[in-house]
């Protein structure tokens, strides 16, 4: 499996937006700026990660973006989903009785591709946001002035 700048950078704008808008909304701009990732870019990130319910918009002068939920409620996998779609490197049709594969009642393989397709998914879920600032206000990625950001 292999993610793209969807949820990479995704991942990275919303750990920034954790960190930075503790006391007030964040600009695209403000983000773009620290982490190095086009305005434009991150307005569709945005915007995706609006639609599933992470950020909220708050027009106005001011205004910017904030999370939807708590920081511990926030996982990995929710942020990556929302940009990726499936996490899942292997799609076997034989894990989907309603997909009708002809194999599925002897193929073996499919308990390997279940096995790595949930692995995937529980290690994603584990991560929490909250989780993930900690770590980076411990490598000194978080001024508290907007001064600096770590680029991952």
């Amino acid at each position: 499996m292999k993610l793209s700048t969807k949820g990479r950078y995704g991942l990275r704008a919303l750990i920034d937006l954790a960190q930075y808008s503790e006391t007030e909304p964040v600009s695209i701009t403000s983000i773009s700026d620290r982490q190095g990732i086009s305005e434009r870019y991150l307005e569709q990130l945005m915007a995706m990660l609006k639609k599933a319910g992470l950020v909220k918009s708050i027009r106005g002068a001011g205004g910017g973006y904030i999370l939807a939920k708590e920081l511990k409620d926030i996982s990995v996998g929710d942020v990556l989903r929302a940009l990726e779609g499936s996490l899942e490197p292997v799609e076997c049709s034989g894990l989907n009785p309603e997909e009708g594969c002809k194999a599925a009642d002897s193929c073996v393989t499919k308990y390997v591709w279940q096995r790595i397709n949930d692995s995937i998914n529980q290690t994603v879920d584990e991560i929490k946001l909250d989780q993930l600032v900690m770590e980076s206000r411990k490598m000194g990625c978080h001024d508290p002035h907007g001064q600096t950001g770590c680029k991952n």
